[in-house]
């Protein structure tokens, strides 16, 4: 590899096609709030920042923690991991897993402040989470149970807490909304699973994908990115037709789920999972206006 710069380096490390998914939840929760008559402008700039740096934080971590496990070799399909590439030192790329779960926490007591102490549960919770998702003694990403993980963090947690901490109440509708997100989100964490699926193998991770094999892992995949959209026809029936305005991002949804069903290619999948980052974001920006235009 020729001479990168350190910046460029610290950027591949936080992963940053990952980062939709930090922040099309909060854009989503934010709009329910504000069709309540709910916001406040530096709560949200708060969320987001608090969300980017869990999400960065749980990618150091992963960085971190595969390389120590041997999952990343030089044969994996996806993008060169920074400790495993040989381009950081471990214990370096540790610290700045403590220094941006740190700053997360930081963000996160102005948050507290705000809204309330059960806060600081969900914070530990979404940071804890995050570390034991390929690291401690028992990572559940190397179970298969990750897809659960994100589902329920960026979806789940991410959008009602993004409501929460605007209108300090959880309503039904929060939840709902929720759920498409997390589908989409875990989708995203799919396809990089689809990617790794025989370097993980070998490495002993048994992600979803290396459990259910490449054609079931497609199929759910389809089920995840499609069910999203059926999610907000029920809620279009529910609540309001305005939410309808998500589904013009269906086509970016079939484009992507065609490529991930007909490639096996490191290349095409590394930007499968580019696009399955932005057709989420695009998919929760549309549906944030659907829920401002209700």
């Amino acid at each position: 590899m020729t001479a990168t710069s350190p910046v460029k380096i610290w950027l591949m490390a936080a992963r940053p096609r990952t980062l939709p998914a930090a922040v099309a939840p909060v854009l989503v929760g934010t709009a329910l709030a504000i069709h309540d008559d709910h916001f406040e402008i530096l709560t949200l700039i708060a969320t987001l920042l608090g969300a980017l740096l869990i999400q960065v934080g749980t990618n150091l971590s992963n960085d971190y923690s595969d390389a120590r496990r041997g999952a990343d070799t030089e044969d994996r399909l996806g993008p060169v991991r920074v400790t495993a590439g040989g381009l950081v030192p471990p214990k370096q790329v540790l610290i700045a897993v403590y220094v941006t779960f740190g700053l997360a926490v930081l963000v996160g007591l102005y948050l507290v402040v705000v809204a309330g102490p059960w806060l600081l549960a969900v914070g530990a919770a979404s940071i804890l989470a995050g570390v034991l998702y390929t690291g401690g003694p028992r990572p559940y990403g190397y179970e298969g149970l990750g897809e659960v993980f994100v589902f329920t963090f960026f979806g789940l947690v991410a959008v009602a807490g993004s409501y929460y901490v605007q209108a300090e109440e959880l309503p039904w509708e929060a939840f709902a909304f929720a759920v498409p997100v997390g589908l989409l989100a875990s989708a995203v964490l799919v396809v990089n699973n689809v990617r790794d699926m025989e370097t993980d193998r070998r490495a002993g991770k048994r992600t979803s994908a290396v459990r259910l094999g490449r054609e079931k892992t497609r199929g759910m995949f389809a089920l995840m990115v499609y069910g999203s959209y059926l999610v907000v026809i029920g809620m279009a029936i529910a609540w309001s037709p305005w939410v309808l305005v998500a589904l013009l991002s269906f086509p970016l949804a079939v484009k992507l789920v065609r490529t991930v069903r007909q490639h096996t290619d490191g290349p095409t999948l590394n930007e499968a999972l580019a696009q399955s980052g932005m057709t989420e974001l695009v998919f929760c920006a549309l549906l944030a206006a659907g829920i401002l235009l209700a």
